[in-house]
């Protein structure tokens, strides 16, 4: 009965048509290769625009991926990326580095059902490298 109860409290959704001109892609002019691979395996999370699975209509699964997208936006908001000052972009791009280093992100729940987002090596080293040079030109 319960299940059948907590239907009835949908989420609001993280989705937007809109592109800001705040956009770590706008503001960046980031390469084709690798825009495609961020917005497949960090946009959803890490972004005002998520792409819902099937399962987001369902609670409590739409309860856990409600507060695991605020999380990831909280952490890093690529959509809000130049509001950032150049100290907190800093930050950013070492932690996006370190995390993709480390094989803490994308996490392993999202690729689970998320296929298409796992890393390979080249990627990784394509967005490290990418990374490392912005970061580079901040400093």
């Amino acid at each position: 009965m319960a299940l059948v109860v907590i239907q009835f409290f949908p989420i609001i959704l993280n989705e937007s048509d809109y592109v800001p001109q705040s956009d770590f892609m706008v503001e960046n002019q980031v390469p084709a290769t690798i825009k495609n691979r961020l917005q497949v395996s960090c946009y959803d999370c890490h972004s005002n625009n998520t792409d819902y699975p099937w399962y987001s209509k369902i609670q409590p699964a739409a309860w856990f991926l409600e507060d695991h997208i605020q999380e990831g936006k909280d952490e890093l908001n690529f959509n809000e990326w130049a509001t950032y000052s150049d100290r907190r972009k800093n930050s950013k791009l070492r932690s996006i580095i370190s995390q993709i280093e480390e094989d803490k992100m994308p996490l392993d729940s999202y690729t689970l059902i998320h296929k298409d987002a796992i890393l390979s090596d080249e990627d990784k080293r394509m967005i490290i490298d990418y990374m490392t040079a912005l970061k580079d030109s901040l400093e």
